[in-house]
């Protein structure tokens, strides 16, 4: 949520919603009647993905004052009588930079598509100028972000791929800056992608991969590009040829026709994967999609496998947390607190380090154990 002022005094609140699941609207739509409660007096905006795939359900909501197509929110005529945020959040360590939109594939599950259209690729001298001023306002490390990432290129002519944005902000930003995706689709990792993951020290070793399931059966029913075998194999090339590489994945619980035996394959996936991250989602089905339409599972069957998804997550966490002890490693400080740091490590794993620094600052810090959730450790006193 923003909140800007008004050119008549009056204040403009903003709430971007998602759609990614039934769960994400009902709490969009939460977020909504907690805004006008707390600003009564209001002008209240909707955006956002749940404005394309619910209008009627947001046009019907008496609090919002106006509707904004998901294709002209970032448009500064969108907000006619808005003027500057009354307060601004602190530039963050880790800034991400938007350089994709949109879905041209058809997974059975998903919603999406109908809420961002179709692929698009930001030009990338744009992507660069937003990146440069990330830079200029304090971010350390710049996180690529799109809804289907890999994809970067396919609307471009010139066989542009997504190495070429990588490749290009590397060289234009100053070399203590560091670059992070934020997903990827296995199906679209060629040659120099896996180059640039695998011997670039900028690109952070970590890879949150769109898995969604564990058995093939599944994987086709969902109208995945991949299979189990692909997925392992990339995994297992990534962290041989890089062994710090560190993955997470979305994973769906109780997808249509998924039997127990599917269900338990998708557990023992997620571990033959090395997964340390794991983002479940019990399935939720969403109007106008074929999963929809598919015989569904009790949810409480859902609700339960979840449940254990989470918990083998857990223990995936701690396992690879398990690991980290005794190491010397590199953090990059994103939060100062008393007389404690925390920070992440390259491969994306959350560090707090006993010492006094500054939220930007890079330190070398060991490793002395872990809550189960996040490193413990102490400063290098050989470092700065």
């Amino acid at each position: 949520m923003a909140e800007l002022a008004g050119t008549e005094g009056t204040a403009v609140v903003v709430i971007n919603t998602c759609a990614v699941t039934n769960e994400a609207v009902r709490q969009s739509r939460q977020a909504i009647r907690r805004a006008r409660k707390d600003h009564p007096e209001a002008k209240l905006i909707v955006s956002g993905c749940a404005v394309e795939t619910d209008r009627d359900r947001l046009a019907a909501m008496p609090e919002i004052d106006h509707l904004i197509p998901n294709a002209d929110k970032l448009k500064p005529e969108s907000y006619a009588g808005a003027t500057a945020p009354l307060s601004r959040s602190p530039q963050p360590v880790r800034a991400p930079l938007a350089i994709q939109n949109g879905c041209d594939h058809s997974c059975t599950f998903c919603i999406i598509p109908q809420g961002r259209g179709r692929a698009q690729s930001r030009p990338i001298a744009e992507a660069v100028a937003e990146a440069h001023a990330l830079v200029a306002a304090g971010a350390r490390e710049i996180v690529l972000t799109g809804v289907d990432l890999t994809s970067y290129g396919d609307d471009l002519e010139g066989g542009v791929t997504l190495a070429d944005p990588i490749e290009v902000l590397l060289t234009s930003l100053p070399a203590a800056i560091t670059l992070r995706l934020s997903s990827l689709d296995g199906a679209e990792v060629d040659d120099r992608l896996f180059r640039l993951l695998t011997e670039e020290d900028r690109v952070a070793p970590y890879a949150h991969l769109s898995l969604q399931a564990g058995h093939d059966l599944t994987l086709k029913r969902m109208k995945r590009r991949h299979l189990t075998a692909d997925a392992i194999d990339l995994t297992d090339r990534l962290r041989t040829a890089r062994p710090d590489f560190a993955f997470g994945a979305d994973l769906i619980a109780g997808f249509p026709t998924e039997t127990e035996e599917m269900f338990a394959a998708s557990l023992d996936h997620a571990a033959r994967c090395g997964l340390a991250f794991l983002h479940v989602f019990p399935f939720s089905p969403r109007v106008g999609t074929p999963a929809a339409r598919m015989p569904q599972i009790d949810r409480a069957v859902v609700k339960d496998r979840a449940k254990r998804l989470r918990a083998l997550g857990d223990d995936l966490l701690a396992a690879h947390l398990d690991r980290l002890i005794g190491q010397r490693v590199a953090v990059l400080i994103e939060q100062t607190s008393g007389t404690h740091l925390i920070g992440r490590l390259p491969n994306f794993t959350e560090i707090e380090v006993e010492a006094e620094g500054q939220a930007g600052e890079r330190i070398m810090a060991h490793v002395t154990g872990h809550t189960g959730r996040r490193l413990m450790g102490r400063k290098d006193a050989d470092h700065g």
